[in-house]
């Protein structure tokens, strides 16, 4: 219908918090943006039934997702349960082919159990494995974007991560991937827009593009 807004839902990657999308400025007479928040999951809980009950927090027909790294993975899991306009995943993956090597033999060796995730108040832990790299002097940023320091999420987040089961890629999921991205390089990665000199964390750092090329992106 003319007139009508565009309900857009973003889900954050690993341990981090919806702030990472303060910067990403989307015309508020096309679009209604809304914040998604990871929560701690149940003991035994799997990444199917946390999709499904993070889908309750869905409030709109037809809504267009996008999801950050592990964010990413998740909004495709909460695909399955209600119906999208849109699918976008930025800094992510689209099927396990498409993991890291290191993720891989992970899953085969079981390493990922031995993290020190006890560590999740310390953020330059989480940091590195939420978004790939060291703070160094942006600590104080990484504080407030890292702010789920909870053992059990972690543990869960890691474990689903390295271990997420899907084959192939979602048919129509548009995928945005920085070419310097250290957690998923991109040489792993099939049909994606690129964006030179894209980082695992442009989301945060290259808003600018992001506000210049979401829009169309997501009403085409």
């Amino acid at each position: 219908m003319k007139g009508e807004k565009t309900h857009v839902y973003f889900m954050p990657g690993m341990a981090a918090n919806p702030s990472i999308f303060k910067n990403i400025l989307l015309s508020k007479e096309k679009f209604h943006c809304h914040l998604l928040e990871w929560f701690v999951p149940d003991k035994g809980m799997s990444l199917q039934e946390y999709a499904k009950e993070m889908s309750k927090k869905i409030m709109h027909d037809n809504p267009v997702l996008i999801g950050v790294s592990f964010g990413g993975i998740l909004v495709q899991e909460m695909d399955r349960f209600i119906n999208t306009r849109k699918l976008i995943i930025v800094s992510s993956v689209k099927s396990e082919k498409e993991l890291p090597k290191k993720m891989k033999l992970a899953r085969l060796t079981k390493v990922y159990k031995l993290l020190p995730t006890g560590l999740v108040n310390n953020v330059e832990f989480v940091a590195k494995y939420a978004f790939g790299e060291k703070v160094n002097k942006r600590l104080k940023l990484y504080e407030e974007y890292l702010s789920i320091r909870d053992k059990r999420y972690m543990d869960w987040a890691l474990d689903n991560m390295v271990n997420w089961k899907q084959s192939r890629a979602l048919e129509d999921v548009v995928h945005i991937h920085g070419d310097k991205d250290p957690v998923f390089p991109i040489k792993n990665i099939k049909d994606c827009i690129k964006v030179s000199n894209g980082t695992h964390t442009m989301i945060i750092h290259r808003a600018k593009w992001f506000n210049e090329r979401l829009p169309a992106i997501i009403l085409e």
